[in-house]
């Protein structure tokens, strides 16, 4: 029996009312990346009665985490959990009656269409471009909404996408920029940013969740320096797009080379390895094997091992591994070779 006193005061609210309330009991929403932004979206959609929140990350709790990632603690950190594993305990506390779906994965093009399919709405609380193309084309492909955000250093933007109705995300943005661009890891960010760019964004989310009219708005900011900008964007489709227009999805194209199985995380001093071809972990196993070769700690979810001073390897069940101590992705595969023997 869901209790409707908890959301007493949002029901009150004119636009959303009772109707509006059974609609988001109803609903679905997937949130991918679990750091800064996805915390606050999932812990505003939980609170809100969004009816099954999927919140997807591929990435583990570190210290340096909590200065913005609002859901995290200290101990989340000390026990090496997986992001959603953590935020999971904490949004089931906040709301038993949502169901709440962790998911350990980097998002990809072989499961982007399994994973984000189905759903309501899409959110970003993501820190790459690559995955808001992937994004974009999953969402245009299947007519999803999706809500895009980003935040670093003490800026800021925001955008709802109506595939059909509205530019996508590649009419906005036609090409991946070169190199990394800047990052949190790279120049920072401030903690309000997150908090209010993700704020932004669940409330996007809860207006197309209700049917209510979007922000026509590419919104973006900079706290710090007090400036503020309204980009109007619902005329802004290309004619030529090659997604929402042409229905080419090249990032979800198996014989493209968008997607690379190596990949350096910028400022993190890591390599993540991530197999296309996906297969379970018997982590129990496998930390036997590696005891002899280095020091081992490990959860359900993942093993972290140490095999010198200079190098740690986390291995996730579904066979992704990052590397800490190490840019060289030739030196990253030897220890992948040599370990884990591929």
């Amino acid at each position: 029996m869901i209790e409707m006193e908890r959301y007493s005061r949002q029901i009150l609210f004119k636009p959303i009312r009772r109707d509006g309330q059974e609609k988001l009991l109803k609903s679905s929403a997937v949130i991918v990346g679990m750091g800064a932004l996805g915390t606050v979206i999932s812990n505003h959609l939980v609170r809100s009665g969004v009816g099954h929140v999927r919140i997807i990350d591929r990435d583990l709790v570190e210290l340096s985490n909590l200065q913005r990632q609002t859901l995290y603690d200290e101990d989340d950190a000390r026990d090496n959990l997986p992001k959603v594993i953590a935020a999971e305990k904490k949004l089931k506390k906040i709301n038993s009656e949502v169901k709440v779906e962790p998911v350990i994965a980097d998002l990809t093009l072989d499961n982007a269409e399994d994973l984000l399919a189905g759903f309501d709405v899409i959110v970003d609380g993501t820190d790459n471009f690559m995955a808001r193309y992937l994004i974009n084309d999953v969402a245009v492909k299947h007519g999803i909404p999706w809500v895009y955000g980003g935040a670093v250093s003490s800026r800021g933007m925001f955008a709802a996408i109506k595939p059909g109705e509205t530019p996508c995300y590649r009419c906005l943005f036609p090409s991946v920029p070169a190199g990394m661009g800047e990052t949190c890891d790279s120049i920072g960010v401030l903690s309000p940013i997150t908090d209010i760019i993700g704020s932004f964004e669940a409330v996007e989310a809860l207006k197309l969740l209700v049917g209510a009219e979007s922000n026509p708005n590419l919104e973006q900011m900079d706290i710090w320096y007090n400036s503020f900008l309204q980009m109007d964007v619902s005329q802004g489709r290309n004619p030529e797009c090659p997604a929402c227009v042409h229905h080419n999805y090249e990032f979800l194209d198996r014989s493209s080379d968008q997607q690379i199985n190596y990949a350096s995380l910028c400022g993190r001093n890591t390599i993540q390895i991530n197999p296309r071809k996906k297969t379970k972990q018997d982590l129990e196993k496998l930390a036997s094997t590696l005891k002899n070769n280095g020091e081992v700690k490990g959860n359900p979810f993942l093993l972290r091992f140490m095999p010198d001073k200079e190098i740690t390897m986390v291995i996730f069940q579904d066979g992704r591994v990052l590397i800490h101590g190490t840019n060289d992705t030739v030196k990253a595969k030897s220890y992948y070779a040599r370990y884990l023997g591929s």
